[in-house]
């Protein structure tokens, strides 16, 4: 530990003494306070990686080696995030001619462009702490997705840190850096500069010429040199992370990823989706009809997803502290599937997978693309059978775009919707979940408790009206900044996720009870299944392990309860259900009916965003942009993966399942006749 900081000491003063001294020779005066600016960005950026490396060294193998790799190209990287930010201020200094410099609109552009530079670097800095923390990543996706979503983002960061003390020290670091740059004379030098233009064209070409190199020729993933993908995170820049990944939300999957004919393709999938009751339909596609025997039953369904629930935080898996003692109740009660994996990382994802019943496609969800009502989802099955449809989130279901997602794939809407969207025309029915409803709320949603309330209130509601219904609930407490009634559960609100989950499991435990005082509780499933896990980062490309669930099947009156061991995926549940139903549909759904699966079918699919991959027993494969992939042995038990060499035929049918699922969306092939 003394080395490491040794090191770190050593390298940043070495790097700012070198940098200071180079560019005091090679700049005119006129530079002098962009110059400061890039010390002090560098300054900041240093500090911000070390503390980064520091939180992370119990998830890396300390390397004084890899650590001096991590300095360098994260200063190269940084160096790059100034080039753009420079760029115009650059091309003002070079073009105003020298009779201007010090007038009182260059001391306003230049004063003003300076602090807000700095202000807006600091503020990305500081918030690189905990987004580290809870994604152990730089900004990704899920920044830029955030971003989107204001009110919710501003209200979490509210709820979350004390915001004076946060303004304070924003505040206090701002004014720091202008006295080090006045000390430095860095203003006095700038305004009172007599360079000519020509003496100004030699650095404002070097700034260009950075710019266009990192531009047109430097990737995000050149810094992902690591066997440990932590390192390659920290050697990253958080902004220029930031915007790769808001230029890649949406990726062509024949343009970044291997590819192998059509007809390969749809060979390789039918015969993959196939099971011994389905019907192919077509050539091209997956549509199918599936027949299961015997009479077909239609019982209500309420289907529970559960926000950021890891299979390990649960009793059963191992966790030695009951945290979820509801949960555990349930394996014995249930039909439980103690194999099963998220294909993705976030909310959004597990409502991909679960409605849609397909591969997490590369970039952002598809329900947040555009083009995406009227698709196929495990609602249609519920339609033919005559069901009615509701999407139920304790949240403002704009946020995600759930709202319009589901509407428009024919569900009504029942959320905490906020009053100046109450206008807004949808095609199915929304109703909105009221003040005197609410006893707790937070930047996200309703508690878990008010939330469960008003399923009960609906489902009265719904069996009054003698038409089976599928409500599609989520939850949200499990979520930060973690907040919840007081004198609910043993913990404090506010602290960390144990409380959360507890509090989540207490509120089901309350509306299960609830529920089986009701007269439609006798003929109402209920499936529970977490939408992803919490802490998805770790030492590899993907942590398997945080994509395992757990799932259930609860109240089946017919079938006794039972564990399932299969491997399986969040796509299989609601095909599995329907095979427990008796039903007969037609669909082109990519989840199988885990019963009638042969221990060769076993697979599940999973992805990080970029990387996409199937999980076998024993073996992974994950498809990489820039048509790479890697092929890895697994060990469950010590959730480890090691690269081996390529299996052909496994390499053909992981690229099957994710080129068909994006040339099926692409080309509508996923909409409704």
């Amino acid at each position: 530990m003394a080395v490491f900081f040794v090191l770190i000491k050593f390298s940043f003063f070495a790097t700012l003494h070198f940098n200071n001294f180079m560019l005091t020779k090679l700049l005119p005066k006129r530079f002098q306070l962009a110059k400061t600016f890039v010390l002090t960005i560098l300054f900041f950026a240093f500090v911000i990686r070390c503390s980064l490396y520091f939180l992370t060294l119990n998830t890396i193998d300390f390397s004084i080696i890899n650590l001096f790799k991590i300095l360098v190209i994260g200063i190269f990287y940084d160096i790059g995030v100034l080039s753009y930010v420079l760029l115009l201020y650059t091309i003002y200094l070079l073009i105003i001619p020298k009779k201007f410099h010090g007038s009182k609109l260059d001391k306003l552009i230049t004063k003003f462009t300076y602090g807000l530079l700095l202000f807006v670097f600091i503020f990305s800095f500081l918030a690189e702490v905990p987004f580290w923390q809870e994604y152990q990543r730089r900004y990704n996706f899920i920044a830029v997705d955030y971003l989107l979503y204001t009110y919710e983002v501003v209200e979490n960061i509210h709820q979350s840190f004390p915001i004076p003390l946060l303004v304070g020290v924003i505040v206090l670091i701002l004014i720091i850096s202008i006295r080090f740059a006045k000390k430095r004379n860095a203003y006095k030098l700038t305004f009172e500069s007599d360079d000519s233009f020509n003496k100004k064209i030699i650095p404002a070409f070097f700034a260009v010429l950075i710019f266009s190199l990192f531009h047109f020729k430097v990737k995000n993933t050149n810094a992902e040199i690591f066997d440990n993908i932590n390192e390659s995170e920290l050697a990253k820049s958080g902004l220029f992370s930031f915007f790769a990944a808001y230029k890649s939300n949406e990726l062509n999957y024949k343009e970044f990823y291997d590819t192998i004919s059509k007809k390969e393709v749809y060979g390789i999938l039918r015969k993959n989706i196939k099971a011994s009751n389905d019907s192919l339909i077509n050539y091209e596609g997956i549509k199918r009809h599936t027949i299961n025997l015997g009479e077909e039953k239609k019982p209500n369904i309420i289907f529970i997803g559960l926000e950021s629930l890891n299979a390990r935080f649960m009793t059963t898996f191992g966790n030695d502290k009951v945290w979820t003692p509801t949960l555990d109740s349930l394996v014995g009660e249930s039909i439980f599937f103690n194999n099963l994996y998220a294909t993705g990382t976030r909310t959004i994802r597990g409502i991909e997978a679960i409605s849609l019943s397909i591969p997490p496609t590369p970039g952002r969800s598809i329900v947040k693309r555009e083009n995406n009502e009227n698709l196929f989802t495990i609602g249609e099955v519920f339609k033919q059978k005559g069901y009615s449809r509701s999407f139920i989130y304790g949240g403002d279901g704009h946020f995600d775009n759930m709202t319009d997602y589901f509407s428009y794939n024919g569900f009504d809407i029942v959320d905490r919707r906020k009053l100046h969207r109450l206008k807004k025309n949808l095609p199915t029915k929304r109703t909105r979940i009221e003040d005197k409803e609410t006893t707790f709320e937070n930047a996200w949603a309703i508690c878990d408790g008010d939330l469960f309330n008003k399923v009960i209130k609906v489902a009265d509601k719904q069996h009054k009206e003698q038409q089976p219904f599928f409500n599609f609930v989520m939850t949200s407490s499990n979520h930060k900044p973690h907040t919840y009634p007081e004198n609910i559960i043993d913990l404090p609100p506010g602290v960390d996720i144990r409380g959360s989950m507890k509090y989540l499991d207490e509120s089901l435990r309350r509306f299960l009870a609830e529920a089986k005082t009701k007269p439609w509780f006798k003929n109402t499933i209920f499936v529970i299944m977490s939408d992803h896990c919490a802490f998805s980062a770790g030492r590899t490309e993907i942590n398997v392990e945080n994509h395992h669930i757990p799932a259930f099947i609860f109240n089946m009156k017919e079938n006794k309860p039972t564990v399932i061991n299969k491997l399986s995926s969040q796509i299989d549940i609601f095909p599995t259900l329907f095979g427990y139903l008796n039903w007969s549909y037609t669909s082109n759904l990519y989840g199988k009916d885990i019963n009638k699966m042969n221990p060769e079918d076993e697979r599940a699919l999973i992805g990080n965003h970029r990387k996409v991959g199937l999980l076998k027993p024993g073996k992974l494969l994950l498809l990489e942009t820039q048509r790479g992939h890697v092929f890895y042995d697994w060990n469950k038990l010590k959730n480890e993966i090691t690269p081996i060499k390529t299996d052909s035929t496994f390499l053909k049918e992981t690229i099957s399942y994710y080129q068909a699922a994006y040339e099926m969306f692409k080309n509508e092939k996923l909409k409704l006749n």
